[in-house]
């Protein structure tokens, strides 16, 4: 069964669902130019059957009212933990994919207290953490080259039609802008997490190898495929594909270890 609400969260209006239930809900947070829909809707009835989960969406993204200023990896870190307190949570798991995989390493570093344990699928801590080219290609990207299911699930779904090139520019200028972290940032992560990365993904087995060996409580999976696939979002999922629900039990044995 699923819920909806929304929560007044540093001066936008966040909109989230329920599924499911646990005593330690699982927050999942979305990748850029995303909705919950096309980055997780093919694998929440999988971490549903195990847990209460609560999925949320971004600045400006889908449902949720956008600020005046940039979007930042620690902005959303500091709304998704605001959300939490809303909801008088006291701890949480998370669980992010790609931009909303940086978010959850931000949530950790930042929000420690409401932390248990963090997934983070295809995340960046560091420029040379993506694939060749990925910078260059960003320069020149235009709505246009937007893929084409991101861009009618926004519209499906968002109050404000004409909020889809404010947050397509948003998502291409943080990019564009971002900068490496502090190692000293990663290293201060105690929580237990789990760093998953596909084997053809944007974000090279390296880097994130890299960040498993930073983060002391670290655990790392390299799963088949390309950026999404394991979870089945909208733009790589593979039809009749098991990888949601094996990515679904690899979370539930990593969050249910002692």
């Amino acid at each position: 069964m699923k819920t909806t609400g929304y929560a007044p969260v540093n001066g936008i209006k966040m909109y989230y669902e329920t599924y499911g239930e646990g005593e330690i809900p699982l927050v999942l947070i979305h990748g850029g130019g995303s909705t919950i829909e096309t980055s997780f809707s093919n694998i929440i009835p999988f971490l549903a059957k195990y847990r209460k989960v609560i999925a949320v969406e971004l600045q400006a993204h889908g449902r949720t009212s956008d600020r005046n200023a940039p979007e930042s990896f620690a902005q959303d870190a500091d709304d998704v933990a605001a959300l939490v307190k809303h909801l008088k949570i006291e701890k949480a798991n998370f669980f992010g994919f790609s931009n909303g995989g940086s978010t959850t390493l931000q949530i950790a570093i930042r929000h420690p207290r409401l932390v248990n344990k963090i997934i983070a699928l295809s995340a960046a801590s560091k420029r040379d953490g993506l694939i060749a080219g990925f910078f260059e290609g960003m320069k020149g990207v235009t709505l246009e080259q937007m893929p084409m299911p991101l861009q009618e699930a926004y519209l499906k779904v968002a109050p404000n039609k004409d909020g889809l090139k404010v947050m397509f520019e948003k998502d291409r200028d943080r990019m564009i802008n971002f900068q490496d972290w502090n190692d000293e940032d990663l290293q201060s992560i105690k929580a237990p997490t789990l760093l998953i990365v596909s084997q053809n993904d944007v974000i090279t087995i390296d880097h994130t190898l890299k960040m498993s060996q930073l983060i002391t409580e670290a655990k790392l999976i390299v799963l088949p495929g390309v950026h999404g696939s394991c979870i089945g979002e909208v733009c790589t999922v593979e039809k009749g594909s098991k990888m949601p629900e094996i990515t679904a039990a690899l979370v539930d044995e990593f969050l249910k270890a002692k």
